[in-house]
């Protein structure tokens, strides 16, 4: 096997591994040709903005407000026909300037959550990054780059939807960044096990995470053309986003890819996030079967692979609900060679500094989501809805215990007790128990997003609160993010529109510093542990950073922990025991 500039990509051809160096010559001296750039006008393309040499071709981008923007840069081969549902190839080289000004296609996607995403799309050609940076080319030490993984269930979701200018920026308080946001293959075209293509003689199941991987490896041989600094890639993401970094924390195939580690909401290690491959296997071989393609042979992978995209989108889902046949990331023995529970308790993952938390009440997103649909007209939560669905959900003993430790009567509505009795244990304590093992092998850095009054691109919507909700925290780090094309960020109180406030904004220039900070150096504050603390669970230590208006704070693990009832929900969940 030849090894060229650490590209190494898995062979169309079954049971083969190879390895292909995209471009010989000059174009492997990655630098760039031309700086000078007008301000972007996003009604004409320009043509004298930036071009880039990458390995696999140079990349005209365009300049907005001091930022470089390079969009819709191909990481890989449009995974369509006989590569679907096979590892990212390597694209096609070109040779003239590429134009990089608009975002590449959404990968295939029906569910939106709401009004978190969409559109929808049945475009498979959707392999694509993009690129921020405030400087460009060779000269000193690059800037840190930071490679953000949009959140979405990992079945809808897009990077469009992300402006990281000021984050590339650092913002008035953090570091210049290197911002590299992508489209990664979702839902059933991400995730899906099924023994004829399993057998094939290639990593298989996760084909999302090995596309995350691809962009890792895109970084390692062509960030330093855009300013950035390959020997200081932090990986981050929310929610789908951060079970995806985890992924590739626990990956052997992206070892030394990245060193710093973001969980935006949040660390898990549950099998809801994380599936046995034989749950997996099972739910690919049934919508094999609802497709019309039956058989564990060649045959029935071709079969797979001549579907339509509708055709795999109906079975995937509809606009509010995934359908029976989703997986999601899997334990598959290569990609993700042990479940994250035996690895971080053991400490068989990729160890790096890292930085991770959640927001105070991340299940009013789900909330909002089933009001959403449930009308017109829309219809709050009754407490008869919130006991049936804790009931659903456990035995009749835990039930029980889960409504006395729970009642309607102690919250404001039903909708607020069943967001605490879901954010609790799912999200708060199950950081918690990850955090505790993390701390044993690697410097961690926790923190909570408290701030309850932020603007929601939910509509307004009888008797609901969103507070501090799953995805309200993103519009503090790319610029006003709303969700999909559905989302307008309201301020709840009024129902009118706006952007974030003097107040709000100078959080945002706080937890902007902290992500880029902790790209460059590891540490969210640059160096020391003022205002935020390394974790610890010390009696009576700080330990985690509130972050909040009209300023930012610190409590204890045990504050934290009982805040979310975790001594109920630990013997639960089976921690500690």
């Amino acid at each position: 096997m030849k090894k060229h500039e650490d590209i190494v990509f898995v062979s169309r051809a079954p049971r083969k591994v190879m390895t292909r160096a995209l471009l010989l010559g000059s174009w492997l001296t990655a630098g760039v040709l031309a700086t000078a750039a007008m301000a972007w006008d996003h009604d004409e393309e320009r043509e004298n903005g930036p071009v880039v040499k990458t390995a696999e071709g140079p990349v005209l981008g365009f300049v907005r407000d001091g930022v470089s923007e390079f969009l819709g840069i191909p990481y890989a081969a449009p995974p369509v026909g006989a590569l679907r549902w096979m590892p990212p190839q390597p694209v096609e080289p070109w040779w003239e300037p590429r134009k990089a000004t608009k975002f590449g296609h959404t990968c295939p996607q029906v569910t939106e959550l709401g009004a978190f995403a969409g559109p929808s799309s049945l475009t498979e050609d959707c392999l694509y990054l993009n690129v921020f940076t405030t400087r460009l080319g060779g000269g000193s030490k690059g800037d840190p780059v930071l490679v953000w993984i949009h959140g979405g269930g990992n079945v809808d979701g897009e990077s469009n939807d992300y402006d990281a200018t000021k984050l590339a920026t650092g913002g008035p308080q953090g570091t210049p960044t290197v911002v590299v946001t992508i489209n990664y293959r979702l839902g059933l075209f991400g995730f899906l096990a099924h023994p004829a293509l399993d057998n094939e003689g290639h990593p298989f199941a996760n084909y999302g995470i090995l596309d995350i991987q691809a962009v890792l490896q895109w970084v390692r041989r062509n960030i330093a053309a855009f300013g950035g600094d390959p020997s200081r890639v932090a990986l981050g993401g929310q929610s789908a986003g951060a079970v995806d970094t985890g992924a590739n924390l626990l990956s052997p195939l992206a070892a030394k890819l990245f060193n710093r580690a973001i969980f935006q909401s949040n660390p898990v290690t549950g099998s809801n996030a994380y599936f046995p491959l034989s749950v997996g296997s099972a739910n690919g071989t049934n919508f094999a079967r609802a497709a019309g393609c039956p058989g564990e042979d060649a045959a029935a992978a071709a079969c797979l692979r001549k579907l339509s995209a509708a055709r795999i989108l109906q079975l995937q889902g509809t606009p509010n609900a995934n359908g029976p046949y989703v997986t999601g990331t899997m334990v598959d023995g290569t990609v993700i060679p042990i479940a994250p529970e035996t690895a971080y308790a053991t400490g068989r993952f990729n160890k790096m500094p890292i930085m991770g938390g959640n927001t105070q009440h991340e299940l009013t997103f789900i909330n909002a989501i089933t009001e959403y649909f449930s009308g017109p007209p829309q219809k709050p939560m009754t407490a008869a809805q919130y006991e049936a669905s804790i009931r659903s959900s456990y035995p009749p003993a835990t039930a029980d215990a889960v409504l006395a430790e729970y009642p309607v009567s102690k919250y404001p509505s039903p909708q607020l007790a069943s967001s605490a009795a879901g954010t609790d244990p799912f999200l708060a304590c199950q950081s918690h128990h990850v955090v505790h093992l993390w701390s044993k092998f690697v410097t961690v850095y926790q923190y909570e997003f408290n701030y309850q009054n932020a603007p929601y691109y939910f509509p307004q919507m009888p008797g609901f609160v969103a507070l501090a909700s799953h995805t309200i925290d993103i519009q503090f780090l790319f610029r006003n993010w709303h969700g999909g094309q559905l989302g307008v960020n309201l301020d709840q109180t009024t129902g009118q529109p706006r952007e974030l406030d003097s107040s709000e904004t100078a959080l945002s220039d706080q937890m902007i510093a902290f992500w880029t900070n902790f790209a460059s150096t590891g540490n969210p504050n640059g160096s020391g542990n003022s205002p935020w603390p390394q974790f610890t669970n010390q009696s009576g230590a700080p330990a985690i950073l509130s972050e909040n208006v009209p300023s930012l704070s610190t409590f204890t693990d045990a504050q934290f922990a009982a805040e979310h009832h975790c001594a109920f929900w630990d013997p639960i969940l089976g921690y500690g025991t």
